[in-house]
């Protein structure tokens, strides 16, 4: 990164953390709907790949981008993404109301539920995400599978902004930002390293 230009106050670091914090800020707000939380994810992934090339990454650029992109697949992903939720919560409140295996049958709905939402989470930070889901997905999927340190990461970072929200509960409008800029290395990190 440059060095600080004179008269500016703080280096460019502290202005990435600004603008991940700006752009997770937006990231809540347009998950409130729901459905669309998969399309602000992933368009915060892509504003915030783009600082590597000198865009900026404001909260601005994020709405713009996200308007534009909006389409009746980013509903049917935040639909998917909804369902699948709702499942496993299902899922788990059978298994705890006395089933016989109803243990067992909860840690693998637990793992199948974590591997789920990391091939999600992966989707969304893919550039693939902002036209074509299914491609978008399916490379993740395989991503998860040969990059296992990578999947491992974007547990920790799950875990690191559920843990945050829950401590101080304001935190939670702004963990997306931190949590897409970890989606975002992970992706990137797969890039650099030629990871087959």
């Amino acid at each position: 990164m440059p060095a600080r230009e004179a008269g500016e106050v703080f280096g460019p670091r502290l202005t990435l953390f600004a603008d991940v914090l700006s752009v997770g800020l937006a990231t809540a707000v347009a998950c409130l709907p729901v459905l669309t939380a998969p399309a602000a994810l992933s368009t915060a992934c892509a504003v915030l790949r783009g600082a590597r090339e000198d865009r900026p990454a404001t909260a601005g650029r994020y709405f713009a981008l996200l308007r534009r992109r909006l389409r009746t697949g980013d509903f049917a992903a935040g639909a998917l993404a909804a369902a699948g939720v709702l499942l496993l919560a299902a899922d788990l409140a059978l298994a705890r109301a006395g089933l016989p295996g109803g243990a067992a049958f909860s840690v693998l709905a637990a793992c199948t539920g974590a591997g789920a939402m990391v091939a999600g989470l992966r989707a969304c930070a893919r550039p693939e995400s902002l036209t074509d889901w299914r491609t978008a997905l399916r490379r993740a999927a395989r991503d998860c599978v040969r990059d296992l340190g990578g999947s491992g990461l974007v547990l920790l970072a799950v875990a690191t902004a559920v843990l945050c929200a829950w401590m101080l509960v304001p935190l939670a409008f702004l963990a997306p930002g931190p949590l897409a800029l970890a989606l975002t290395a992970v992706d990137v990190r797969r890039d650099v390293e030629f990871i087959p």
